[in-house]
């Protein structure tokens, strides 16, 4: 399976793994799955850091490598296709990082690994 990670879901993996599901942590530790890490994640962490809404132990730039090389994350380019879909998508949820990460999900065929449902009301597929 190929797994897109929610924002939240890769930082509790890296820093609260007691907060994912029991179904997350067999999604993640299955060899057959890949899993991916999006810009739009990076971008997120890194604007939050920057407001001093979200703490971490180095600067993104150092830790969210480091996290992806540990966790044998694929990285996932946000692409003109999943912009336009973004857009496209009902305008059930207003939050612009949830509804691409929902586009990039549709657009690539990714199971998205969220504890949020807003998700599934965007048209992607999402499991916990």
């Amino acid at each position: 399976m190929n797994i897109l990670l929610d924002t939240c879901t890769f930082l509790w993996l890296a820093s609260s793994p007691k907060n994912l599901s029991d179904s997350a942590v067999s999604l993640i530790d299955a060899p057959s799955n890949q899993l991916y890490l999006s810009d739009v994640s990076i971008w997120e962490i890194v604007l939050k850091y920057t407001t001093g809404k979200l703490p971490l132990p180095e600067p993104p730039r150092i830790w969210i490598p480091k996290q992806s090389v540990f966790f044998q994350l694929t990285n996932l380019s946000i692409n003109s296709e999943a912009l336009f879909r973004s857009g496209e998508i009902p305008p059930l949820h207003r939050d612009p990082f949830d509804r691409l990460l929902a586009a990039q999900g549709i657009v690539h065929g990714l199971t998205i690994l969220t504890p949020d449902s807003p998700f599934a009301d965007l048209g992607a597929t999402t499991h916990w």
